[in-house]
Protein backbone atom coordinates (compact mmCIF):
# COMPACT_ATOMS: atom_id res chain seq x y z
CA UNK A 1 0.00 0.00 0.00
CA UNK A 2 3.05 2.52 0.87
CA UNK A 3 4.35 1.79 -2.35
CA UNK A 4 1.16 2.53 -4.31
CA UNK A 5 0.09 5.56 -2.51
CA UNK A 6 4.18 6.83 -2.69
CA UNK A 7 3.36 6.29 -6.98
CA UNK A 8 0.00 7.85 -7.07
CA UNK A 9 1.70 11.19 -5.02
CA UNK A 10 4.18 11.00 -7.55
CA UNK A 11 1.96 10.58 -10.31
CA UNK A 12 -0.24 13.86 -8.65
CA UNK A 13 3.23 15.84 -8.45
CA UNK A 14 3.71 14.69 -12.38
CA UNK A 15 0.58 15.94 -13.35
CA UNK A 16 0.77 19.44 -11.36
CA UNK A 17 3.84 19.74 -12.96
CA UNK A 18 2.56 19.51 -16.41
CA UNK A 19 -0.06 21.90 -15.64
CA UNK A 20 2.33 24.08 -14.30
CA UNK A 21 4.73 23.79 -17.04
CA UNK A 22 1.51 24.33 -19.73
CA UNK A 23 0.43 27.20 -17.66
CA UNK A 24 3.63 28.99 -17.65
CA UNK A 25 3.55 28.10 -21.66
CA UNK A 26 0.30 29.78 -21.84
CA UNK A 27 1.25 32.63 -20.12
CA UNK A 28 4.11 33.34 -21.50
CA UNK A 29 2.78 32.95 -24.96
CA UNK A 30 -0.19 35.48 -23.80
CA UNK A 31 2.71 38.35 -22.42
CA UNK A 32 4.17 37.23 -26.24
CA UNK A 33 0.61 38.24 -27.25
CA UNK A 34 0.17 40.80 -24.83
CA UNK A 35 3.74 42.48 -26.12
CA UNK A 36 2.72 42.12 -29.85
CA UNK A 37 -0.23 43.99 -29.15
CA UNK A 38 1.48 47.01 -27.25
CA UNK A 39 4.21 47.22 -29.83
CA UNK A 40 1.65 47.83 -32.28
CA UNK A 41 -0.56 50.67 -29.90
CA UNK A 42 2.31 53.22 -30.03
CA UNK A 43 2.17 53.00 -33.87
CA UNK A 44 -1.58 53.07 -34.01
CA UNK A 45 -1.29 56.12 -31.43
CA UNK A 46 1.01 57.97 -33.71
CA UNK A 47 -1.26 56.99 -36.65
CA UNK A 48 -3.96 58.71 -34.54
CA UNK A 49 -2.31 61.83 -33.71
CA UNK A 50 -1.24 61.85 -37.21
CA UNK A 51 -4.71 62.18 -38.67
CA UNK A 52 -5.47 64.55 -35.88
CA UNK A 53 -2.58 66.85 -37.12
CA UNK A 54 -4.84 67.68 -40.07
CA UNK A 55 -8.11 68.66 -38.13
CA UNK A 56 -5.38 71.18 -36.48
CA UNK A 57 -3.86 72.45 -39.31
CA UNK A 58 -7.74 73.36 -40.90
CA UNK A 59 -8.62 75.25 -37.66
CA UNK A 60 -5.26 76.99 -37.45
CA UNK A 61 -5.74 78.32 -41.07
CA UNK A 62 -9.15 79.25 -40.62
CA UNK A 63 -8.03 81.13 -37.01
CA UNK A 64 -5.49 82.77 -39.27
CA UNK A 65 -8.32 83.75 -42.22
CA UNK A 66 -10.51 84.69 -39.22
CA UNK A 67 -8.12 87.17 -38.03
CA UNK A 68 -6.94 88.45 -41.31
CA UNK A 69 -10.83 89.19 -41.61
CA UNK A 70 -10.75 91.18 -38.52
CA UNK A 71 -7.96 93.29 -39.27
CA UNK A 72 -9.35 94.22 -42.39
CA UNK A 73 -12.31 94.92 -40.41
CA UNK A 74 -10.85 97.14 -38.65
CA UNK A 75 -8.78 98.85 -40.74
CA UNK A 76 -12.04 99.77 -43.14
CA UNK A 77 -13.21 100.97 -39.89
CA UNK A 78 -10.05 102.95 -38.91
CA UNK A 79 -10.51 104.68 -42.67
CA UNK A 80 -14.17 105.49 -41.89
CA UNK A 81 -13.63 107.28 -39.24
CA UNK A 82 -10.31 109.28 -40.34
CA UNK A 83 -12.86 110.39 -43.11
CA UNK A 84 -15.34 111.49 -40.98
CA UNK A 85 -12.95 113.27 -38.65
CA UNK A 86 -11.43 114.89 -41.93
CA UNK A 87 -15.24 115.95 -42.97
CA UNK A 88 -15.91 117.35 -39.19
CA UNK A 89 -12.61 119.13 -38.81
CA UNK A 90 -13.50 120.80 -42.65
CA UNK A 91 -17.05 121.81 -41.48
CA UNK A 92 -15.80 123.32 -38.52
CA UNK A 93 -13.26 125.35 -40.50
CA UNK A 94 -16.18 126.69 -42.45
CA UNK A 95 -18.30 127.47 -39.63
CA UNK A 96 -15.64 128.80 -38.65
CA UNK A 97 -15.19 131.11 -41.15
CA UNK A 98 -18.81 131.59 -41.37
CA UNK A 99 -19.51 132.87 -38.36
CA UNK A 100 -16.02 135.41 -38.19
CA UNK A 101 -18.03 136.80 -41.46
CA UNK A 102 -21.33 137.46 -39.86
CA UNK A 103 -20.02 138.51 -36.33
CA UNK A 104 -18.23 141.39 -38.52
CA UNK A 105 -21.36 141.69 -40.98
CA UNK A 106 -23.50 142.18 -37.88
CA UNK A 107 -20.47 144.59 -36.24
CA UNK A 108 -20.58 146.51 -39.49
CA UNK A 109 -24.51 146.93 -40.52
CA UNK A 110 -26.23 146.43 -36.72
CA UNK A 111 -26.19 150.11 -37.29
CA UNK A 112 -27.80 150.76 -40.79
CA UNK A 113 -31.43 151.23 -39.27
CA UNK A 114 -30.11 153.23 -36.86
CA UNK A 115 -27.97 155.42 -39.73
CA UNK A 116 -31.00 155.76 -42.25
CA UNK A 117 -33.49 157.21 -39.46
CA UNK A 118 -30.59 159.66 -38.96
CA UNK A 119 -30.05 160.75 -42.64
CA UNK A 120 -33.45 162.26 -42.52
CA UNK A 121 -31.85 164.45 -39.49
CA UNK A 122 -29.46 165.41 -41.53
CA UNK A 123 -31.59 166.14 -44.54
CA UNK A 124 -33.34 168.76 -42.48
CA UNK A 125 -30.46 170.30 -41.26
CA UNK A 126 -29.91 171.00 -44.73
CA UNK A 127 -32.93 172.07 -45.51
CA UNK A 128 -33.22 174.26 -42.99
CA UNK A 129 -29.79 176.04 -44.30
CA UNK A 130 -30.94 175.85 -47.55
CA UNK A 131 -34.05 178.00 -46.30
CA UNK A 132 -32.46 181.01 -45.40
CA UNK A 133 -32.44 183.88 -47.61
CA UNK A 134 -29.50 184.83 -49.74
CA UNK A 135 -28.00 187.41 -48.35
CA UNK A 136 -29.96 187.52 -45.20
CA UNK A 137 -26.65 185.92 -43.10
CA UNK A 138 -24.85 188.67 -43.53
CA UNK A 139 -26.88 190.99 -42.51
CA UNK A 140 -28.16 189.40 -39.60
CA UNK A 141 -25.92 188.89 -37.01
CA UNK A 142 -28.24 186.38 -35.04
CA UNK A 143 -28.92 184.61 -38.25
CA UNK A 144 -25.53 184.11 -39.20
CA UNK A 145 -24.28 182.56 -35.66
CA UNK A 146 -27.53 180.18 -35.78
CA UNK A 147 -26.37 178.74 -39.27
CA UNK A 148 -22.91 178.42 -38.21
CA UNK A 149 -24.41 176.19 -35.35
CA UNK A 150 -26.72 174.36 -38.07
CA UNK A 151 -23.52 174.04 -40.15
CA UNK A 152 -21.57 172.29 -37.31
CA UNK A 153 -23.85 170.23 -35.74
CA UNK A 154 -24.40 168.66 -39.68
CA UNK A 155 -20.35 168.05 -40.14
CA UNK A 156 -20.57 166.83 -36.43
CA UNK A 157 -23.22 163.87 -37.51
CA UNK A 158 -21.61 163.39 -40.68
CA UNK A 159 -18.37 162.55 -39.08
CA UNK A 160 -20.15 160.35 -36.63
CA UNK A 161 -21.60 158.22 -39.55
CA UNK A 162 -18.75 158.05 -41.23
CA UNK A 163 -16.84 156.63 -37.95
CA UNK A 164 -19.42 153.98 -38.07
CA UNK A 165 -18.97 152.74 -41.87
CA UNK A 166 -21.51 154.92 -43.75
CA UNK A 167 -20.01 157.19 -46.30
CA UNK A 168 -21.45 159.83 -48.26
CA UNK A 169 -22.03 159.04 -52.12
CA UNK A 170 -20.23 161.62 -54.25
CA UNK A 171 -21.58 160.45 -57.94
CA UNK A 172 -21.31 164.15 -59.44
CA UNK A 173 -19.53 163.91 -62.58
CA UNK A 174 -19.20 159.89 -62.78
CA UNK A 175 -21.17 157.02 -64.54
CA UNK A 176 -24.68 156.38 -63.41
CA UNK A 177 -25.29 153.43 -61.52
CA UNK A 178 -28.46 151.48 -60.43
CA UNK A 179 -26.78 150.24 -57.85
CA UNK A 180 -26.23 153.32 -55.96
CA UNK A 181 -27.84 155.82 -58.06
CA UNK A 182 -31.86 156.47 -58.99
CA UNK A 183 -32.47 158.73 -62.10
CA UNK A 184 -35.13 161.22 -61.49
CA UNK A 185 -34.79 163.21 -64.87
CA UNK A 186 -32.29 163.66 -67.99
CA UNK A 187 -30.21 166.59 -68.81
CA UNK A 188 -29.91 167.24 -72.23
CA UNK A 189 -25.88 167.72 -72.50
CA UNK A 190 -24.22 166.92 -75.96
CA UNK A 191 -20.80 167.31 -74.72
CA UNK A 192 -20.76 164.54 -71.50
CA UNK A 193 -21.10 160.74 -72.11
CA UNK A 194 -24.51 159.66 -71.98
CA UNK A 195 -25.75 158.71 -68.91
CA UNK A 196 -23.49 160.78 -66.63
CA UNK A 197 -24.21 162.11 -63.59
CA UNK A 198 -24.82 166.15 -63.61
CA UNK A 199 -26.64 167.06 -60.68
CA UNK A 200 -27.72 165.25 -57.34
CA UNK A 201 -30.62 166.58 -56.02
CA UNK A 202 -30.43 164.24 -52.51
CA UNK A 203 -27.56 162.73 -51.33
CA UNK A 204 -27.20 159.26 -51.07
CA UNK A 205 -25.27 157.21 -48.76
CA UNK A 206 -23.54 153.68 -48.18
CA UNK A 207 -22.34 151.84 -45.57
CA UNK A 208 -19.43 149.13 -46.57
CA UNK A 209 -20.25 147.90 -49.67
CA UNK A 210 -24.02 147.98 -49.43
CA UNK A 211 -26.13 151.08 -50.46
CA UNK A 212 -27.94 152.35 -47.21
CA UNK A 213 -30.05 154.90 -49.44
CA UNK A 214 -29.42 155.91 -53.01
CA UNK A 215 -28.71 158.67 -54.58
CA UNK A 216 -31.11 160.86 -55.98
CA UNK A 217 -29.27 162.14 -59.21
CA UNK A 218 -29.92 164.02 -62.75
CA UNK A 219 -28.21 162.13 -65.83
CA UNK A 220 -27.31 163.82 -68.84
CA UNK A 221 -28.83 162.67 -72.23
CA UNK A 222 -27.72 163.21 -75.85
CA UNK A 223 -24.11 162.51 -75.91
CA UNK A 224 -22.03 159.93 -76.99
CA UNK A 225 -22.93 156.18 -75.60
CA UNK A 226 -19.73 154.95 -73.63
CA UNK A 227 -19.26 151.38 -74.40
CA UNK A 228 -18.97 148.54 -71.91
CA UNK A 229 -15.86 148.18 -71.03
CA UNK A 230 -14.09 151.27 -72.70
CA UNK A 231 -13.85 153.54 -69.08
CA UNK A 232 -11.43 149.98 -67.51
CA UNK A 233 -8.79 153.39 -67.61
CA UNK A 234 -10.55 155.56 -66.23
CA UNK A 235 -9.37 158.01 -63.41
CA UNK A 236 -10.80 155.86 -60.02
CA UNK A 237 -14.00 156.92 -58.51
CA UNK A 238 -14.26 159.64 -55.59
CA UNK A 239 -14.31 158.45 -52.13
CA UNK A 240 -17.79 156.45 -51.14
CA UNK A 241 -18.37 155.65 -54.67
CA UNK A 242 -17.32 151.62 -55.07
CA UNK A 243 -16.06 151.20 -58.89
CA UNK A 244 -17.99 148.49 -60.92
CA UNK A 245 -15.35 145.72 -59.90
CA UNK A 246 -16.62 145.93 -56.41
CA UNK A 247 -20.11 146.02 -56.89
CA UNK A 248 -22.28 143.26 -55.70
CA UNK A 249 -23.76 141.14 -58.31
Amino acid sequence: MTGESEKHVNDHADEAGAYSAGGAAYFKGSGVSGAAAGAQEPGAHADAGEAGAEPSGWAGAEAHEALQGRVAELEAENADVKDRLVRLAADMENLRRRTEREVKDARQFAVANFARDMLAVSDNLARALQAIPEGAREADAGLQTLAEGVELTGRAMQSTLERHGVKKLEPEGQRFDPNFHQAMFEIPNAELPNNTVVQVVQEGYAIGERVLRPAMVGVSKGGPKVAVGADANAAPAKPGVPDESSQDA
